[in-house]
This record gives structure tokens, C-alpha cells and sequence, in this order.
């Protein structure tokens, strides 16, 4: 059972930051409502088992996706969008054709890109993409435990989070029952979800293009990785009042993510700082 400060946001300050809970779910609030009034547009080259799920997410948020992985029209895509998520979930031959491709176009219209780095605990060939790929700079990188280890060769503990994060220059968002995110100094654990969400193929996945949309709005990486991680968690502890499995809850979450307003999210939102280290 949560003790009773992870359900409070508690005026406690992060060393150094000057920041507190409370001020870090005003800007996620805020983050928030700005994707639902600017709905950005994002391109998403994700695996093929997640598209339908993360297309309807992002429409539930607020955000406009893109889908093609076709090497003729991936840049043309690009150039429309606010960000980008690159997700190493499907590599075939299309995909891994369109990656170069897309991460050049994003890069010359200065396009943020999450990186998603699918089952790189399970193939040394997409490990050393995925490494590849962190060289272009993403803004985030959104991973589990596992991910996490083979790619940073750390334990998946906090303070190897930030520290991965410093190194890497980036955004690091650890995902699993609770959420761990660092941009090198600070580091912010959301304790909102669902037991669902781990059973819902392309969950994860969604997080991640959710994050890219937060970017394509205008928010900074921190910003974008805890008010994404944030919504999606509230909006599934909502789905999971009224779920009778995890069928109905990946309709429920939709539903639920549609309905967020600022006042629920407010309301609902665990968070807590870290130690800056």
C-alpha cells in the first residue's frame, strides 16, 4: 500500500531546483492544456502492432498523428510535424529503411524526437541502432527496466536514471509501476497507473508518442516525459474503476484520456522529487 505522502502532492523542495510537487503539477497541468488548444501534429514511426492504439491516444489528447513509414513520403511528413517518435518495435525492411530518413528531416527543421528503444534488451543488432540513433540527440528516451539495463548497462535505480541522463545529455524516462524521470539534475517519480496498462499491447508505446506530443506543443523534454507519464496514468487509474479486464480498459482509457481536464489531473496526479544529486 502507498503511504499517505505518495497520495498527496506535498510542498516538499527539490535541492538546488527551487522546485516543489506543487509546482511541477502546475506545469504539468498547464503542459497539458496547451497540447489540447495547439493540437500538434505527430509523426510516428512505431511498430506496426502499436499504431492503431497510439494513433487513437494521441486523438484522445488532442494531438493530430501521422503514421507512414514509406522511405518516399516520410520526410514530407516530417516537415508538417512538431516532433517525432521513433519507436524500434517492428524493424523491417521499410522501417529501418525510413529511420535514416526521418531522423535527417527531423533534425533540419529542428524537431524533437522521442526515442523509444523496443526489445534492445533482446537483440544486439537493435542495440547498437538504438545507440546509433541516441547520437542525433533525442529530446527523451522512454524505456522500461529492462531496456534500461542493456542500454545504459546500469540497475535501474534512480540515481542511475540521472545519471544515464547526464551522460547522455537527454531526457531519460524509466517507465514500469511507477515512472522514474531525469534530465541529468532533477529527477521526478510519477506514481499514478493502472495494473492494466501492463497488459495492454502498445501501452508503453503510446506513452511515448504522448511525451512527443507534449514536445510538438512547445513543452521542454522534462516538461513533456512527467505531464505525458502523468495523464496517461491518471487517465488509466480512471479506466480501471469501471474495467472489467484489459479489453475494456483499452476502450476505457481513451475514454478516460478524452475526458481529462485540468482539475482531474490536478486532483489525481501523484508526484514526487527526488534528491538533484
Amino acid at each position: 500500500m502507498e503511504s499517505a505522502r505518495a497520495r498527496r502532492v506535498a510542498r516538499v523542495p527539490a535541492r538546488d531546483s527551487g522546485e516543489t510537487e506543487l509546482t511541477v503539477l502546475v506545469e504539468v497541468v498547464e503542459r497539458f492544456q496547451r497540447l489540447r488548444a495547439r493540437k500538434p501534429r505527430v509523426h510516428c514511426l512505431t511498430n506496426s502492432v502499436a499504431q492503431p492504439f497510439t494513433a487513437n491516444l494521441l486523438l484522445a489528447a488532442g494531438a493530430l498523428p501521422s503514421m507512414s513509414a514509406s522511405p518516399d513520403e516520410v520526410e514530407a511528413f516530417i516537415h508538417r510535424a512538431g516532433a517525432l517518435l521513433v519507436n524500434l518495435g517492428t524493424l523491417d525492411a521499410e522501417r529501418r529503411a525510413a529511420l535514416p530518413l526521418a531522423l535527417a528531416a527531423a533534425a533540419k527543421v529542428s524537431a524533437p524526437f522521442v526515442l523509444d528503444p523496443v526489445f534492445v534488451d533482446v537483440s544486439p543488432p537493435r542495440l547498437a541502432l538504438a545507440r546509433e540513433i541516441m547520437a542525433g540527440m533525442p529530446a527523451v528516451i522512454r524505456l522500461n527496466a529492462r531496456e534500461f539495463q542493456a542500454l545504459a548497462g546500469l540497475s535501474p535505480e534512480p540515481s542511475h536514471v540521472r545519471d544515464f541522463a547526464r551522460a547522455k545529455r537527454c531526457v531519460v524516462a524509466l517507465t514500469g509501476a511507477s515512472d522514474t524521470v531525469s534530465d541529468g539534475t532533477r529527477l521526478i517519480t510519477v506514481r499514478n497507473g493502472h495494473g492494466f496498462m501492463a497488459q495492454v499491447t502498445g501501452m508503453g508505446c503510446a506513452a511515448g508518442a504522448l511525451i512527443a506530443a507534449l514536445l510538438a506543443s512547445g513543452a521542454a523534454p522534462l516538461q513533456a516525459a512527467v505531464s505525458g507519464l502523468t495523464a496517461i496514468g491518471v487517465a488509466g487509474e480512471i479506466a480501471g474503476e469501471t474495467a472489467g479486464g484489459p479489453g475494456s480498459f483499452a476502450a476505457g482509457i481513451l475514454d478516460a484520456l478524452d475526458a481529462l481536464d485540468g482539475q482531474t489531473l490536478r486532483a489525481r496526479a501523484r508526484l514526487e522529487i527526488g534528491d538533484a544529486g
